[in-house]
C-alpha cells in the first residue's frame, strides 16, 4: 500500500460513511482505525495527520462517537503544531468546532473557526515538499470544514466567503468527486439562508437564493455521476441527494415533487439535509391541498430533532414553518399550539444569545490573559537560555520563512564551530565554558547586520543566517567576526577561534539539505587549521565547486572586495 493510496482510500471512505446504515458506519470507523495504525507505523508527518482527521471526521458524523473523535483530535493538534503542518493545524481548529456545535457549545465553536480561519489567512505561500495541487486541496478541505461550522450556525454572510475560498483553491484541479462536493455544499447553504431570510420577510431575496440553489443542483447532475459518493448507476442526481430534490422544490413548490420527496426523505442521508428535505416536501403537500400531511411530516422531523442541538437556526426554521401551516386555534388561549411552540422556541434562542453573549465576555478575557502568558511562554521556547539568542526551533522558522521570500534571496548560511573549546571544559571548567560560549555569541552578533541572524545550533555551533547577502559580501562579513573573537583578551575566550562553513541557499533546498553542506564547508575550514572561513559556491553549475579556505592571519585583505 503506498501513502497515495492510503490517502486516496481514506477519501473514499469519508464520502461513503456519511450516508450509510449506523452498521455500515461503525465498520468503516474500524476499516479507518486500520489504515490510521499503518500510517502511525510509517511515522510520515504529512500521512499521519490526514489519517488522524479522517478517523476523527468518521466518529463526528457518526451516532454517538462524537466523543470519541476529541482525542483524536487534540493529537492531530499537537502533531500539527509539532511538524510545522499549518493547513491541517487549521483543519484540526475547523473540526473541533464541528465537535463543539454538536455539544451546543456555539460560542466556542466560534473561537474555534477564527482559530482556523486565521492560520489559512497566513497560510498562502504552498509548500514545495507536499506540491500545489495537494496543497490546494487540503486548504480546501479545511475550509469546507470550517464552512460546515458556521452554516450549522446559520451565519451565512461568513459561510458564503469561507465557501468561496474553498472554490477558489481547487478550481483548476478539482476532480468530479470535488465539484460535486462543492455545489452540493452551496446548494445546501443557499437553502438554509433562503429559510432564514423568510424569518425576517424578506422574502424576494429569499427566492432569488431559492433559484440559485435550484440552477446549481442542475448543474451538480454530471459531475455527480463521477464523483466517489455511494449512488445507482442511471439514476438523477436529484433522484438520489436530497438537498438537490429540495432545491428544485422549494424554488418552485408543486405536487410533482411529492413522490420524490417522499422516497428522498425515507432513504439514507447526507448530513442535515433530513431538516430540508421536510420542509421542501410540507411546501409541496401543502401546495397540493394535503396540509395535515405537511404537519405531520413537520412534527415527526422535529421530534426526530429533539435531541440533535447541531442546527439551532434549522430547528427554527422548523417551528417557524409550522407556526405558518398550522393555523388551527388552541381553545384555550386563542392561538394555535404550533405558533405558541414558536414563540417559546424563539425566547429560548434569545436567553441562549443572552447566556453566549456574557460567555463571549469572559472568554475574551481568559484569551487576553493567556495571549499574554503565551508570548512569554514562547519567546522562552524560542530563546536558547544560555546565550540569549534564538534557539533550533527558532532557526528553523525563520530559515524556512526567509527560503519562502524573494527579498531575501540571496540567503548566506553559515555554520560556526568553535576551535579548541573542549580544551577550556577540560582544563577549566563548564562554567568556564559557559562563560565563553556567552562572550562568542556576543561578539558575533555584534560583528554582524542588524537583520543578520545568529543562532545557537546545539553545543558549541552556531548558524548564522544573511538575508539579501552575495556569497562575497557575506564571506566578508564572517571574516570579520571571525578576526573578532580571534582579538578578544585571552581572558574572554580562552585562546578559542571559529571555524566558519559558508555556502548560499539553492533553489527548492531543504533546510536539512543546506546546514548540511555548511557543515561540510565547515570541516574544510577545520582541516585548514581553524580560525577562517570556508565558503563553497552553491549556486555554481558544479555541486563540487569551492573556494579554498582561507586564513584570518594568512590575508590581510578582509574587508577587500575579491574581484569578478
Amino acid at each position: 500500500m503506498s501513502d497515495a493510496w492510503l490517502v486516496g482510500r481514506a477519501r473514499e471512505l469519508i464520502a461513503a460513511v456519511q450516508r450509510q446504515e449506523f452498521d455500515k458506519q461503525l465498520e468503516i470507523v474500524a476499516i479507518m482505525d486500520e489504515l490510521l495504525d499503518e500510517t502511525l507505523r510509517r511515522g510520515e508527518p504529512t500521512l499521519v495527520a490526514q489519517l488522524l482527521r479522517a478517523s476523527a471526521f468518521a466518529r463526528l458524523v457518526t451516532r454517538g462517537l462524537a466523543a470519541e473523535a476529541e482525542p483524536r483530535l487534540d493529537e492531530m493538534l499537537a502533531h500539527t503544531r509539532r511538524h510545522g503542518l499549518s493547513l491541517l493545524r487549521a483543519d484540526a481548529h475547523a473540526l473541533r468546532g464541528r465537535r463543539l456545535v454538536l455539544a451546543a457549545q456555539e460560542d466556542a465553536a466560534l473561537t474555534e473557526i477564527a482559530r482556523a480561519l486565521a492560520i489559512l489567512d497566513d497560510s498562502t505561500i504552498p509548500d514545495r515538499q507536499v506540491g500545489v495541487r495537494n496543497w490546494n486541496r487540503m486548504q480546501s478541505m479545511a475550509l469546507i470544514d470550517c464552512w460546515i461550522v458556521l452554516n450549522q450556525l446559520g451565519v451565512y454572510e461568513a459561510a458564503e466567503e469561507v465557501i468561496g475560498r474553498a472554490h477558489q483553491a481547487i478550481r483548476e484541479s478539482a476532480s468530479p468527486h470535488e465539484i460535486t462536493l462543492q455545489l452540493m455544499n452551496r446548494v445546501k447553504m443557499l437553502l438554509g439562508w433562503g429559510l432564514r431570510l423568510e424569518r425576517i420577510e424578506q422574502y424576494d431575496e429569499a427566492a432569488e437564493k431559492f433559484r440559485t440553489a435550484a440552477s446549481m443542483a442542475v448543474a451538480a447532475e454530471g459531475p455527480f455521476a463521477e464523483s466517489l459518493f455511494p449512488r445507482k448507476a442511471g439514476v438523477a442526481a436529484v433522484d438520489q441527494v436530497g438537498v438537490l430534490a429540495a432545491a428544485l422544490a422549494l424554488h418552485n413548490p408543486a405536487a410533482e415533487h411529492v413522490d420524490r420527496l417522499w422516497q428522498m426523505r425515507q432513504g439514507h442521508h447526507f448530513p442535515h439535509e433530513q431538516e430540508i428535505v421536510a420542509i421542501a416536501l410540507a411546501r409541496c403537500l401543502d401546495r397540493a391541498g394535503r396540509r395535515d400531511e405537511a404537519l405531520e411530516v413537520l412534527r415527526d422531523t422535529r421530534e426526530a430533532m429533539s435531541k440533535d442541538l447541531s442546527q439551532p437556526s434549522m430547528r427554527l426554521n422548523i417551528a417557524r414553518e409550522l407556526a405558518r401551516l398550522d393555523t388551527t386555534p388552541d381553545y384555550a388561549s386563542g392561538a394555535s399550539q404550533s405558533l405558541i411552540d414558536y414563540a417559546t422556541t424563539l425566547e429560548a434562542e434569545m436567553w441562549t444569545l443572552r447566556e453566549s453573549q456574557i460567555a463571549t465576555l469572559n472568554a475574551r478575557r481568559e484569551h487576553e490573559r493567556l495571549s499574554a502568558e503565551h508570548g512569554a511562554i514562547t519567546q522562552q521556547a524560542l530563546q536558547d537560555p544560555l546565550t540569549g539568542l534564538p534557539n533550533r526551533r527558532a532557526l528553523d522558522e525563520r530559515l524556512r520563512s526567509l527560503a519562502s521570500s524573494a527579498d531575501a534571496q540571496p540567503l548566506a548560511v553559515g555554520l560556526v564551530d568553535l576551535d579548541g573549546f573542549k580544551g577550556v571544559n577540560d582544563k577549566q571548567s563548564h562554567a568556564e565554558g559557559d562563560n565563553v560560549l556567552r562572550v562568542v555569541a556576543s561578539t558575533l552578533r555584534d560583528a554582524l547586520r542588524g537583520d543578520d541572524v545568529v543562532a545557537r545550533y546545539g553545543g558549541d555551533e552556531f548558524i548564522v543566517l544573511l538575508p539579501g547577502a552575495p556569497a562575497s559580501a557575506a564571506k566578508m562579513a564572517l571574516g570579520r567576526a571571525v578576526k573578532s573573537v580571534a582579538e578578544l583578551p585571552h581572558h574572554l575566550s580562552h585562546g578559542v577561534t571559529l571555524s566558519i562553513g559558508l555556502v548560499s541557499l539553492r533553489p527548492q533546498e531543504r533546510a536539512e539539505q543546506v546546514l548540511a553542506r555548511a557543515d561540510a564547508a565547515m570541516y574544510e575550514a577545520k582541516r585548514g587549521g581553524g580560525n577562517q572561513v570556508a565558503s563553497a559556491n552553491s549556486m555554481a553549475g558544479d555541486a563540487g565547486a569551492s573556494w579554498p579556505a582561507e586564513s584570518v592571519h594568512a590575508d590581510p585583505s578582509w574587508g577587500v572586495e575579491e574581484p569578478t
